[in-house]
């Protein structure tokens, strides 16, 4: 699929259309040793969808991120991404469906002994399905994306937290992946520099049309990206259509864990209206 942004041309995903919900989870369980991290979890996130998946710290979120990418394997229940379940896959039959995948995480984890480029082109030259030629075009394509063309010789010591964070979704995104994971990638950052973040993340959906999952914790971030979107034309956020309205924008859904298990799941306005106790003090 070739999709036109201001900055140019840039691919995400297959342009067929696909009925399966992008993940699925089913009645997951999991344990360590006696401590139970998630029970009977279920939610879906649909195609072209936004799920902020919120909680306290030690709710479980990351560990979902990591069941989802097959990094941990569940005590019970399915895992699905793309109608596939994940749970009973082994390490070599995960590599397809983790190109498909995007993740982005915490701290960047970009590898400090490589630059930019490297650092965007690792994932491509793991494939090895590109020439050079191609993997230097597409590596271009997605820092331009990300406006940090100009950053391809330099080392990540020499970036900033912020600059670190865009790297991480350039290389997220350079295999082109239907769906993205991002875990907390506004963590530790100043206001500024998290509203950048956070209008990539909106830029990459409403532009590219990803199926979008970010687990946060600031609830500021959550609610920018169920009330904006990227405006090609504008280069900026504006105050979005209501939830699919017309087909402009695919909705955005929240998922409340507490105590390892989902106390809420649905949209922003039965979230925010919710007279629930703890959703109440949650907000708040």
């Amino acid at each position: 699929m070739k999709l036109q942004d201001t900055q140019g041309p840039l691919a995400f995903g297959p342009a067929a259309a696909q009925t399966a919900a992008a993940i699925e989870l089913c009645h997951v369980s999991l344990s360590f040793e006696d401590k139970v991290v998630l029970e009977d979890v279920s939610f879906s996130l649909s195609r072209g969808e936004t799920l902020v998946l919120l909680g306290v710290t030690g709710s479980g979120k990351s560990v979902l991120l990591r069941l989802i990418l097959g990094l941990l394997k569940p005590d019970s229940g399915r895992i699905l991404v793309d109608g596939q379940d994940v749970a009973p896959l082994t390490e070599p039959e995960m590599f397809p469906l983790r190109r498909r995948m995007g993740i982005v995480f915490q701290e960047g984890a970009l590898f400090d002994s490589l630059s930019v480029y490297e650092n965007v082109a690792y994932r491509l030259r793991e494939g090895g399905e590109k020439s050079e030629a191609q993997i230097e075009q597409r590596v271009r394509e997605v820092l331009r994306f990300v406006e940090l063309e100009q950053t391809l010789e330099k080392m990540p010591s020499e970036l900033s937290g912020g600059m670190r964070r865009r790297v991480a979704i350039a290389r997220a995104i350079a295999s082109e992946p239907e769906i993205m994971l991002y875990d907390s990638p506004t963590a530790g950052l100043d206001p500024v520099t998290a509203h950048t973040i956070n209008v990539l993340i909106a830029k990459l959906r409403d532009v590219g049309g990803v199926s979008t999952l970010v687990v946060t914790q600031r609830l500021a971030d959550a609610f920018v990206l169920a009330n904006f979107a990227y405006s090609s034309e504008r280069q900026a956020l504006v105050p979005a259509p209501a939830d699919g309205a017309s087909g402009q924008r695919a909705a955005t859904r929240f998922v409340v864990l507490r105590d390892g298990g989902v106390h809420f799941w649905g949209s922003k306005e039965e979230l925010t209206s919710n007279p629930d106790p703890y959703l109440r003090k949650f907000l708040s």
